[in-house]
């Protein structure tokens, strides 16, 4: 099929920042593209050739969306699965499936999912509500400290919540859930996979994760990870090994845990580009984003190896500041070498809502990390 200045017409559901990133690609290869988002402000809107209003989760709206493209691809796992299962056995094309999908989706299933495919992972049991939770541990079946998840509609450290005592579960969703083990671990890793419909599959380098405090959001993104050569095999191994299960086709993020003994534990997955696959835009020879289209298309896949170490900076809402955004300081930072920012064109800011990034490349990763840490200090998300 040619892709390319033709009728072809790809498909989006969801047009925040990773829809808006993707289009930089399709454009570049003059690739049609129809969004489906909510919202009237979505970041995709200027970017794609049709953009449409509606529902993610209302299966007629995602029906008769996906009925007027050739090939169907989302940026966000909340959509009606029962829709693309339709449009699917209709002969429409949809990356990753919507079997993948089903198997991600809900967190509950996605552990079983680990653990009948013997992919590790932390110890875990699932509750169908807050209430049989909170049983189990009043009869000692829980011991505390351990990790809440809402099994489903959770994003950006929502949906999750250490409980240390039972005054911890105030707030907490009186929804379905797990109770996973916490895991002491020395460094939190995610490394993105990419695999074609033919079976064509390669893995992204290790990248680290640096953590914010409070708002359990990513701060830092670095790549490579700075971790032993022998452990970074084993990441990428285990990676693969969770893709092949999925059998998915498109892009798998991998989240994982090294824990203080080296192991490698899957923490979860997103299918779709990924927060922790940014930096690539810069550093990498292909672009998460083009890898991404070149999977769902079935083309060859690029190369996934760094052309020099990248830094990525997540740009979230300041604590106190709700309303019309303002970047503060953008001109200071944009002075310093290898910096690189991307704002996503969402008009509202909130508190650690995501509200941009930015990419800071050096052949050297202290040096990268260095002004990774100035670019933080110095650039404000505020309301006007």
């Amino acid at each position: 099929m040619n892709y390319f200045s033709s009728d072809f017409k790809l498909g989006i559901l969801g047009g925040g920042q990773l829809g808006k990133m993707m289009l930089n690609d399709t454009r570049k290869f003059d690739i049609q593209t129809y969004v489906l988002d909510p919202s009237d402000e979505a970041p995709c809107k200027i970017g794609s050739n049709k953009f449409f209003k509606g529902d993610l989760m209302d299966f007629d709206t995602v029906y008769n969306f996906g009925k007027q493209v050739d090939v169907l691809t989302f940026e966000i796992e909340h959509v009606n699965v029962a829709a693309l299962e339709k449009l699917e056995s209709e002969g429409i094309k949809v990356y990753p499936s919507p079997k993948t999908l089903k198997q991600i989706q809900n967190k509950g299933t996605q552990k079983d999912f680990y653990t009948a495919n013997g992919i590790p992972t932390a110890d875990y049991k699932r509750f169908e509500s807050l209430t049989d939770l909170k049983t189990a541990v009043e009869n000692n079946e829980i011991t505390l400290p351990f990790v809440w998840k809402s099994t489903e509609g959770g994003y950006d450290g929502n949906g999750v919540k250490v409980i240390r005592t039972m005054e911890s579960f105030e707030g907490v969703a009186n929804v379905q859930c797990i109770a996973e083990t916490m895991i002491p671990f020395k460094n939190e890793l995610a490394v993105i996979v990419s695999r074609n419909p033919d079976g064509q599959i390669k893995t992204y380098p290790v990248v680290e994760m640096e953590f914010h405090p409070e708002a359990n959001q990513v701060e830092y993104v670095i790549c490579p990870a700075r971790i032993d050569d022998a452990v970074a095999e084993k990441a990428r191994a285990v990676a693969l090994k969770v893709s092949e299960s999925f059998n998915h086709v498109g892009l798998l993020a991998v989240e994982m845990f090294q824990t203080e003994d080296d192991q490698i534990l899957v923490n979860e997955v997103a299918p779709r580009p990924h927060n922790s696959g940014h930096y690539s835009i810069e550093a990498s020879y292909t672009s998460q984003f083009e890898q991404h289209l070149r999977a769902i298309l079935n083309l060859p896949l690029g190369n996934t190896d760094s052309k020099v170490a990248g830094i990525m900076v997540n740009l979230v809402g300041a604590e106190g500041h709700s309303g019309n955004v303002l970047y503060q300081n953008i001109e200071t930072i944009l002075d310093k070498d290898g910096v690189t920012p991307h704002i996503y064109g969402k008009k509202q800011t909130r508190p650690f809502r995501k509200m941009g990034h930015v990419t800071i490349v050096n052949e050297d990763i202290a040096v990268a990390r260095k002004i990774a840490e100035e670019v933080k200090n110095t650039i404000k998300v505020i309301s006007q």
